[in-house]
């Protein structure tokens, strides 16, 4: 959904990603998910009065290889700040975060829709520690688990440039992929190591000016956000057209009623009262030590994207699903080098993502060498991957004990068309009629009785002049 009523939306993402170190932010604390609640804190991580945060260096460098995987300018002094707030998630009742000078700025990631290419501008990239988590029990009431305070987080903060649901999935399986090829967060978005904030406000077609936003906080699966979405942007535009006033809050989402509701008024940076850290140095870098950072980054799929497209003579669409996950990119690359299918080997990979990791390099090039050269067709390619899927074998082997090779001989087809025509009457006097569309249960006729080995195109073409050489 990119418009209704007259009206479209505009989003902005601040993304949560939980760094993995082995221990918190500011101190020794281990960051091992799912322990015994309250068992993984120290008088630090819960901000006891005379306690001394020290900064997990690991951290700053996690958080550099971010900016830099997102072309950010990685700023070489910058400062932690105290964010004062009152909820119970943190008992100190403030977070240590980044508020005017931020580890990274002025980023991008460039994303590719089905109506092309698409640049989303990172605003900032900053550090910052995780709160507690509540626990709701009707028996018992709300309690609060402390093992994620002090969890180092950063946080990615992008412009308003978003326009739709797809462009925001888009964005954020391409951040997820790289955050994953850094090694620095697993991204586990059940366990909210990955989760988004999402800023939405809307504006009439003929307006530039955007309108009062909301924001809806801790969204951790792709799907609740895009219902999230499309919730949000229609109770907004139907609040206009009745004449009721957006007001800036805080909202969450219902997964359950599939709602949103509002929680509190949103804050603004004031209301926070930030100031400078007391108790932590100012993060001072250097040039040397950023570009020693940048010489471990693995190949970006920025970077290899174009070699991609180059080298096997692919669309910037299919080399961009091809590099959303670099196993994936070194599987095929592994598999184009045993074929000349290019395209074929992207066309029937592309659809799988991770699967298509779990049949081995060889497999694909054999596949898509057969179906290149007609010997398959598609449809029997794609049994071969389910298969495949399933346990491992030599595709050609099977093609022949099978008999799966493709149907080519014309006089054949010719045989199988004519038997299909005499058994679809009502087909043959729609399509006189003037309805193309009735040769179809005609052409899936003759791939049934062929067990889906006759040559699809040819089919199609020797059903269409067939139907137009007879009386009408």
């Amino acid at each position: 959904m990119t418009s209704y009523k007259g009206y479209i939306m505009t989003i902005g993402l601040e993304v949560h990603v939980e760094l993995k170190t082995d221990s918190k932010i500011f101190c020794s604390c281990s960051t091992d998910f799912g322990a015994s609640a309250n068992t993984q804190t120290c008088p630090i991580c819960l901000g006891m009065p005379g306690t001394l945060p020290v900064m997990n260096i690991k951290v700053v460098e996690y958080a550099i290889m971010a900016g830099l995987a997102t072309d950010c300018k990685i700023s070489l002094n910058s400062k932690m700040d105290r964010k004062n707030y009152f909820y119970p998630d943190l008992p100190k009742a403030y977070q240590i975060s980044q508020y005017d000078m931020p580890l990274c700025i002025n980023g991008y990631l460039d994303i590719v829709t089905a109506e092309g290419e698409k640049r989303i501008n990172i605003t900032r990239i900053h550090l910052e520690e995780d709160a507690g988590k509540l626990i709701h029990d009707d028996e018992k009431g709300t309690m609060i688990d402390c093992n994620r305070c002090g969890v180092p987080l950063i946080e990615i903060v992008t412009e308003p440039d978003f326009e739709s649901t797809e462009q925001v999935g888009i964005f954020l399986n391409k951040l997820r992929t790289i955050l994953l090829n850094l090694g620095i967060s697993d991204c586990r978005m059940n366990e909210g190591s990955f989760r988004a904030d999402v800023n939405l406000s809307v504006r009439k077609e003929t307006d530039k000016l955007l309108g009062t936003r909301t924001e809806m906080k801790n969204l951790n699966s792709f799907a609740f956000i895009q219902k999230a979405i499309e919730y949000e942007f229609v109770r907004q535009v139907d609040s206009l057209l009745a004449d009721k006033k957006i007001v800036q809050e805080t909202r969450r989402y219902d997964e359950k009623n599939k709602k949103t509701y509002s929680m509190r008024e949103k804050e603004d940076a004031d209301d926070y009262r930030y100031f400078p850290d007391p108790d932590l140095v100012p993060i001072n870098l250097t040039d040397e030590y950023v570009q020693s950072i940048k010489r471990i980054l693995p190949i970006l799929a920025k970077d290899k994207k174009p070699q991609i497209m180059k080298k096997y003579g692919l669309s910037s669409f299919d080399s961009e699903m091809l590099v959303s996950d670099m196993k994936i990119s070194v599987l095929y690359e592994t598999a184009a080098s045993l074929t000349s299918a290019y395209k074929t080997l992207a066309n029937l990979m592309i659809p799988l993502s991770e699967k298509a990791l779990e049949i081995k390099a060889e497999r694909w090039a054999v596949i898509a060498d057969m179906t290149d050269k007609d010997q398959i067709n598609t449809t029997t390619a794609k049994k071969l991957i389910d298969m495949l899927l399933k346990e491992d074998f030599d595709p050609k082997q099977q093609v022949k004990i099978k008999n799966m090779f493709q149907i080519n001989d014309i006089q054949k087809l010719k045989e199988y068309v004519t038997k299909a025509i005499s058994l679809n009457a009502k087909s043959v006097e729609s399509f006189k009629s003037g309805n193309i569309q009735a040769m179809g249960p005609i052409v899936g006729y003759v791939m049934k009785i062929t067990k889906g080995c006759a040559n699809p195109s040819k089919v199609n073409e020797i059903v269409l002049d067939m139907l137009k050489d007879m009386d009408i």
